[in-house]
């Protein structure tokens, strides 16, 4: 079994507060907590942007069909401005976004280019910009996509890559990175899958021109393109242009995971879907509706997934999830009757299994049986014994605190 990468440690969850002291630290999960500072004020600010792609110490996190490109399976690559100069020139950001916009045409391709923040731990070689300082971070996109000139260009730099020992790492879910690079992995591949499945406006079904240095997407009101096939330039109206849209900006859909504990707090709730290994639980979890509060979204997501009806619901933590743009809030919950603790699967068929789990037996999973889908469990595992989500999931957080004593001690018993 493969080590677990580091959960992040940010210096604000040592701090001691109020706050800190009545609720506990904060938990920091996998995937979150970037080292980036992202700057997003400074986005449409094009002077910067081009100081960016053009100081030494930028960096470049590639993805190919969304998959980064890597030193190692635990390890990103990031590449220097001359290693991918063919598909960024550095006149990029020359152009304002207004006059961007406005000299659109269709039939020019460039491959998709997001700037992700600046790693301000890196100031005495960084770029300085008013008073921040730091080194530039950029996603690329280098899919052989769009005309004929871009396609090329982007295979001889996925084939230069290759040659230097390179690969770009394929899996479903990557959860090697340490934790600093999972954060930036996570963001680099939210945004380009975002802009990927976006290219074409939601309203007109026109094409869309990436704005906001790679964090929106526009409806251009003219196209060049449409002059060549003897159209004027000016594009059907579209409201994308006239109002405030959300088609405009990545979306980020809100889904909750929880922890649940039976009415005497002994037992923990979990379930299974049919893909999980032998013996691997995992907290239940669901999409939030609209109009749905998360406690709520918690209530209904076990009752229709397990027949088993909630009272208290406490928010724990969250954990951005990049497949495709998740953002998992997670809960610790309790039943207030042993009555409503029944299990019944015949709601919603989409767990296989589901079973309340003693404190002790949990216990012992977290200590022996825990494991990332595609892997085997530690040394120690017994077989027939129960398996737990990595600590990279928040599932596995989500479980330790939900056993946690401090959390059942009597005088918290009324937070329940």
């Amino acid at each position: 079994m493969t080590s677990h990468p580091q959960i992040p440690t940010p210096a604000h969850t040592q701090a001691d507060s109020m706050l800190s002291r009545q609720f506990g630290r904060e938990t920091v999960n996998y995937f979150s907590s970037s080292p980036l500072n992202r700057l997003s004020f400074l986005r449409t600010e094009h002077s910067f942007l081009s100081a960016a792609i053009r100081h030494p110490s930028a960096r470049f996190v590639l993805l190919k069909d969304l998959a980064p490109l890597t030193k190692s399976p635990s390890e990103l690559y990031y590449a220097q401005y001359n290693e991918v100069q063919k598909l960024v020139p550095e006149t990029v950001y020359d152009k304002s976004e207004e006059e961007t916009i406005k000299e659109y045409d269709s039939r020019k391709t460039a491959a998709q280019l997001i700037f992700l923040g600046l790693d301000e731990s890196r100031k005495q070689d960084g770029l300085a910009w008013k008073i921040y300082t730091g080194a530039p971070f950029f996603a690329l996109d280098v899919t052989p996509k769009g005309n004929e000139e871009q396609q090329t260009n982007a295979k001889d730099v996925i084939n230069a890559m290759g040659e230097r020992g390179l690969s770009f790492f394929q899996a479903r879910v990557v959860m090697t990175f340490s934790a600093d690079e999972a954060a930036i992995y996570a963001q680099a591949r939210a945004l380009m899958d975002w802009n990927n499945r976006n290219s074409f406006c939601g309203t007109c079904g026109h094409p869309t021109l990436s704005v906001n240095a790679g964090t929106k997407r526009t409806c251009p009101p003219t196209d060049a393109a449409r002059i060549a096939g003897g159209k004027p330039a000016e594009r059907p109206a579209c409201n994308t242009r006239t109002t405030l849209s959300n088609l405009s900006f990545p979306r980020t859909d809100p889904t909750i995971i929880v922890a649940v504990l039976s009415t005497d707090a002994k037992r923990v709730l979990l379930g299974r879907s049919k893909r999980y290994p032998p013996n691997w639980y995992s907290t239940l979890a669901g999409f939030i509706e609209p109009a749905e509060s998360v406690e709520d979204a918690v209530r209904r997501e076990v009752w229709e997934e397990a027949g088993v009806t909630l009272s208290r619901v406490i928010i724990h933590s969250s954990q951005p999830w990049p497949y495709p743009a998740n953002l998992m809030i997670g809960a610790v919950a309790q039943v207030s009757d042993p009555a409503h603790e029944t299990i019944n699967l015949s709601h919603d068929p989409e767990l296989e299994d589901a079973k309340w789990f003693d404190v002790e037996e949990v216990q012992e999973a977290l200590r022996v049986g825990i494991s990332a889908l595609g892997e085997g469990p530690g040394p120690e595992y017994k077989e027939g014994g129960l398996r737990l989500p990595p600590p990279t999931a928040i599932a596995n957080q989500l479980i330790r605190a939900a056993i946690n004593i401090d959390l059942l001690a009597e005088d918290k018993a009324s937070k329940m």
